[in-house]
Parts: C-alpha cells; sequence; structure tokens
C-alpha cells in the first residue's frame, strides 16, 4: 500500500482530506426529502442538488475563487472541501483533489454510458459531482463538483451553522 502524509486516507482508491473536525453526529443523514430544501437554496441548485442535473461549464463564480477559506455544502452547509485542495482543471467546473474525510458519499452513475463516481454531501445526500482520475498530485483525484452545490466561506470568517 502506498504511504501517503499522515492527514490524508484512502478508501476505494478515494483519497480523502483530513483537515476538519466535524463531530460523527454532526456527519448523520438528516433523512430529510428533496423537497424540503426547496426554498432554502436557489432553484437551480435544488436541481444540481437533488435531481442531480449539472451546471454549464464555466457558469460559476467559484471557477475563479482562489481566496484561503472553505468550500461547505451549498443546502445543509456541512464542510467538504478545503480552498488547499482546489485546482484549475480547465474543465470549467470548480474542481479539488480531496474531500474532507468521512463528509462525503460515493456511488456508481452510468447517466454517461460508461461508469463514473459520483459523490453526494453525507449529511443531506445533495449531489455535487463526480470523480475522475485525471487530477494533480498527490491523489491523482480530480473532484469535478458544481459550483451552484457550494458555498465559499473566506479564511476568518465563521462557518455558518449546520441547518436541516
Amino acid at each position: 500500500m502506498a504511504h501517503f502524509p499522515a492527514t490524508w486516507a484512502s478508501t476505494r482508491d478515494v483519497r480523502y482530506f483530513h483537515d476538519m473536525a466535524v463531530p460523527g453526529d454532526q456527519r448523520d443523514s438528516l433523512a430529510r426529502e428533496a423537497g424540503w430544501w426547496r426554498g432554502k437554496v436557489s432553484e437551480d441548485a435544488w436541481r444540481i442538488l437533488f435531481e442531480e442535473a449539472t451546471e454549464p461549464a464555466g457558469s460559476s463564480p467559484l471557477n475563479g475563487e482562489d481566496r484561503k477559506g472553505t468550500f461547505v455544502c451549498a443546502a445543509c452547509y456541512l464542510p467538504l472541501f478545503s480552498s488547499d485542495t482546489k485546482y484549475e482543471s480547465g474543465t470549467g467546473w470548480p474542481s479539488f483533489w480531496a474531500a474532507y474525510e468521512k463528509h462525503m458519499d460515493t456511488k456508481t452513475d452510468y447517466k454517461a454510458f460508461w461508469p463514473r463516481t459520483e459523490y453526494h454531501c453525507v449529511r443531506c445526500g445533495g449531489h455535487q459531482g463526480h470523480i475522475f482520475d485525471d487530477g494533480p498530485d498527490p491523489t491523482g483525484k480530480r473532484w469535478c463538483n458544481n459550483g451552484l452545490a457550494l458555498r465559499f466561506v473566506p479564511e476568518g470568517e465563521a462557518l455558518p451553522a449546520l441547518r436541516g
């Protein structure tokens, strides 16, 4: 097995970032119906998060977000990514080389006629994007995220209280 820095975990060849301490009970699934979130996020964000839609490439202002901070789920505000793992992939969607450990669930998606790894917020089930094997070191992964499924919180600002 490959050796990773102490801040890494590897599960099913998906590597996670360890730098976020959210107690396990706060990561528990909310078991809410998708309709409960309607009106709490924009209609476009709701379609992405709860109908697994995809925003147009290049449409997210988060593509150019390069400040230090945390990217949280747009629905329930669970922290999902550190800005330390964000990079410019050239794909038109915000991309990261790792997510916070235990903050995502994955499943296999066949909608594009070949299997892809789709990921969702572990807490609210909101669809975020797909993981590809063409990312940079140290993971080689590209977590390709819909910008409308995220909210950016700059370093120095308090993270929003979890909702749901």
